[in-house]
């Protein structure tokens, strides 16, 4: 307990300092999950070592983290933009939850067999579990000042709205990756899978549009103001969350599509402060789950990997998503430098901890799974949040040009 309560004041220290610096941040290539994973490496068990927990009590805090993270920033993802302006981003995004995640998952895969040596279905499930774009990290690119003043509003859009969707549609990769892994009926996997999305679905349907509905009449009536409506949006996707783990469905897809639906129900007035969710999941709330992870990290199982601890990452990060939306960017209606920038900012972050730890609870306990997808996890952390800023910059300057 002692260390739990330690891990508080770490993490309320670490997000002071960060919010007394959030300007110069924004402006340096650096980031705030990048600033806790530090840290978390910093008091883990391998250097200063006043934060260890036990492999039962880190799998729960991860995954229940990441399931919480995971549906507040879906559910500002969904309020983002209104929704009746996203009509022209459908048939991209489509094309990228569709066509381009399952080419990311079948790319990981192929990497993490050729690399590692792993047996090929431990491989599908690595590629499933890496291959959605990560909403909380790839919102750091795509918001505040910044990015709006560098980037075009459509790419801002695509990439919001593929980082919603994608999370929770890999969930069917992800439960046949789970059955190969485990040694399961695919045939039960695939209805397993095709029930959760539909019965996500639905509830995300049902749910976002009377809530909205309910706030539209509170509005009317004049009985909430723009903070309540911020809480009511959050507790709407907790809300979600909890229904569909009753029914065994896919809370996070629902999540988002509640969002999309109470976003579409509502005027557009009345959505809430969506810039204080960003701020909130971009900079405050992610800092518990990224320093729990640096204190988690398995060094002695990415020893075991030898050459291929160092070849994995790259190979993903550089062949995982780049050369697959650059072969579609005709089809996306992509230019060359937008295909370039979406290519390279597709980072592997909190959902890929979702889901790999989800599929320990399921019984896949290899340790190369957690050993794989957690180093893919850390080089994202790294690598996009350094080049961030400076890729912001630089397309800045290729479209003057």
């Amino acid at each position: 307990m002692d260390e739990l309560h330690l891990t508080y004041a770490l993490v309320g220290s670490l997000a002071v300092v960060l919010a007394a610096l959030s300007t110069r941040i924004r402006d340096l290539p650096f980031s705030e999950p990048l600033a806790a994973l530090l840290l978390g490496v910093l008091v883990g068990p391998q250097l200063l070592g006043v934060v260890e927990l036990g492999d039962d009590v880190r799998s729960r805090l991860l995954l229940e983290a990441a399931r919480v993270l995971l549906a507040v920033s879906l559910m500002g993802v969904a309020l983002r933009y209104p929704v009746r302006r996203l009509r022209p981003v459908v048939p991209p995004t489509a094309v990228l939850v569709t066509v381009a995640m399952v080419a990311m998952a079948a790319v990981s895969a192929g990497l993490a067999w050729l690399i590692l040596g792993v047996p090929l279905a431990l491989a599908a499930l690595i590629g499933a579990c890496t291959c959605p774009t990560d909403p909380v990290l790839a919102s750091s690119v795509v918001t505040g000042q910044p990015a709006e003043e560098h980037l075009p509003v459509r790419m801002r859009q695509v990439l919001s709205v593929e980082s919603g969707a994608n999370d929770g549609l890999a969930l069917p990769l992800v439960v046949l990756g789970i059955a190969l892994a485990a040694h399961g009926s695919l045939g039960h996997a695939a209805l397993d899978g095709l029930y959760q999305v539909l019965v996500g679905v639905g509830v995300g349907v049902a749910t976002g549009l009377v809530a909205g509905r309910a706030m539209s009449y509170a509005a009317g009536h004049s009985d909430v103001d723009r903070g309540s409506s911020l809480v009511f949006t959050l507790v709407l996707a907790v809300a979600v969350l909890g229904i569909t783990r009753i029914l065994d469905a896919d809370g996070v897809l629902a999540v988002f599509v509640a969002g999309l639906a109470y976003n579409y129900a509502v005027a557009e007035d009345q959505v809430g402060p969506q810039d204080t969710i960003d701020e909130a999941v971009n900079r405050y709330l992610v800092l518990p789950l990224f320093l729990l992870l640096g204190t988690e990290l398995p060094w002695s199982d990415w020893a075991e990997l030898g050459w291929g601890a160092v070849v994995l990452p790259v190979a993903v990060l550089l062949l995982r998503r780049p050369p697959v939306l650059l072969a579609l960017a005709r089809p996306l209606g992509l230019r060359l430098r937008d295909a370039v920038f979406l290519g390279w900012f597709g980072p592997v972050g909190v959902s890929a901890l979702f889901y790999v730890t989800s599929s320990a609870e399921e019984g896949v306990t290899d340790p190369r799974l957690w050993a794989a997808v957690s180093l893919v996890v850390t080089a994202s952390t790294v690598v996009h949040g350094v080049s961030s800023t400076p890729g912001r910059h630089l397309y800045r300057r290729a479209a003057d040009r």
